[in-house]
């Protein structure tokens, strides 16, 4: 995927170019993710409406948490669901953030490398 340590370092329009896929895969990650919540809401939510699911599932996978009305009484099934989205996004959150660094972090390891083994 990546030069190795033995490689001489990608050029500006490479590290552009992987920087630019990576977003656009954390981008994709986090909309399925979205969408999950939104359909995980509607589903367990009767009282809400897609803007009210978008909006509870938003928040939780910003880790914000959720925005619920105080007279919806939640169903269990709903709290079970709400319980894992929010561990899934907790997660997803994390992951994208590392697919986003990745190609930044491995230049910057790889320029320290190449500077050690030329000196």
């Amino acid at each position: 995927m990546y030069e190795n340590k033995k490689q001489k370092l990608a050029s500006k329009k490479v590290f552009r170019g992987r920087i630019i896929k990576n977003i656009l895969i954390a981008f994709f990650v986090m909309i399925v993710s979205l969408l999950i919540g939104i359909i995980g809401y509607k589903t367990t939510v009767p009282e809400f409406d897609w803007y009210d699911s978008l909006l509870n599932a938003s928040m939780i996978l910003s880790g914000m948490g959720p925005v619920i009305d105080a007279g919806i009484v939640l169903t269990k099934a709903a709290k079970i669901f709400a319980s894992f989205y929010a561990l899934f996004s907790g997660i997803t959150f994390l992951s994208t953030f590392g697919i986003i660094i990745a190609p930044v972090l491995h230049r910057f390891f790889h320029k320290l490398h190449i500077d050690e083994l030329e000196n």
